[in-house]
């Protein structure tokens, strides 16, 4: 991997914590969910540091603007917009064999992009489960089909989950959520999706000799759009949960800003033997605080978990 070592955690203050990370000029980085929040954040640390920063997105303007924000503070950034909607297998191959006709080498994949807690049960283009379609099911298709890109820089992937997942569980009877909906479980049964396939990708390419490392990261919590209003999923107003999340960040109490929720997986991408490692912010409840490694919770250390899910995901998808 071509990332030089130096990352480090810098003095925590009331309002704001530092992470630095290393110089990574010359390398290409892939963030999904980069349009806004944690992943705008992260493309922005990423794009600062020197790297080419690939942005795919579901709506090209809200890249657009994106890209703007990100050069008004960044002058001369590497950026590319893509176009990527992860609720759909058939987007996500054609933006792989677009990135694979080009040929670069993917040095970092953040699989960042996520949806929330939906009211009514929603499905995707393939007929998902719309969060565990989009949040793990649309990324586990998306790395495996860019897996010789990575390969081919010894590349790093960092997975995010959430504090969702400390308590969740595989429903392996109705994995769709079909049967009996309930948004909050759907939510974090599709996080603790993402962690087992990181761990489980990474203990593969060990096995397998491909040459990449992975690490799952989580980013507390912070005052982003995931619970904000969503018409598009049915959402017409704020949660009552996400006003009070803004009211506490604003006041530098117990949770992380946008900004800081992001050092998580900036420090997973970045930091030496993060192989298989898990990294979150580290204050009181795992909700704010300087980021720092993590002992990997109960739900996560589920092998056969993982393995199977490896298995079933391989199934759904038509990706091995």
């Amino acid at each position: 991997m071509r990332i030089r070592v130096g990352s480090s955690i810098g003095p925590m203050t009331k309002q704001r914590e530092v992470l630095t990370i290393p110089d990574l000029t010359g390398q290409r980085v892939l963030v999904t969910g980069a349009s806004d929040g944690i992943g705008l954040g992260i493309a922005a640390r990423f794009a600062a540091a020197g790297a080419e920063v690939v942005m795919p997105v579901r709506n090209r303007g809200k890249g657009d603007h994106a890209v703007d924000r990100i050069r008004r503070d960044v002058p001369g950034a590497r950026l590319q917009i893509e176009d990527l909607d992860l609720s759909s297998l058939a987007s996500v191959a054609a933006l792989a064999e677009r990135l694979s006709a080009d040929g670069t080498p993917i040095d970092v994949l953040v699989g960042n992009a996520g949806l929330m807690n939906p009211p009514e049960r929603g499905v995707t283009r393939d007929g998902f489960e719309v969060q565990f379609g989009t949040n793990h099911l649309g990324h586990f298709a998306l790395v495996n089909r860019v897996l010789p890109l990575l390969r081919a820089a010894q590349g790093r992937v960092v997975m995010q989950t959430s504090v969702a997942a400390r308590r969740a569980s595989m429903q392996w009877d109705d994995l769709q959520f079909a049967e009996r909906y309930h948004g909050m479980r759907a939510y974090s049964q599709s996080k603790l999706a993402c962690a087992l396939f990181g761990f489980e990708l990474a203990r593969r390419s060990r096995a397998n000799g491909w040459g990449i490392t992975s690490a799952v990261s989580h980013p507390g919590v912070a005052p982003t759009a995931l619970l904000a209003a969503r018409p598009e999923v049915g959402r017409a107003r704020d949660t009552p949960e996400v006003r009070v999340i803004r009211w506490l960040s604003a006041r530098g109490l117990l949770v992380g800003t946008v900004e800081t929720a992001g050092h998580s997986a900036l420090l997973a991408a970045t930091a030496a033997d993060m192989d298989g490692g898990f990294t979150g912010p580290t204050g009181l409840a795992g909700v704010g605080g300087p980021a720092g490694r993590q002992e990997l919770w109960a739900p996560m250390r589920s092998v056969a978990d993982a393995e199977r899910l490896w298995a079933v995901s391989e199934g759904l998808t038509a990706v091995s």
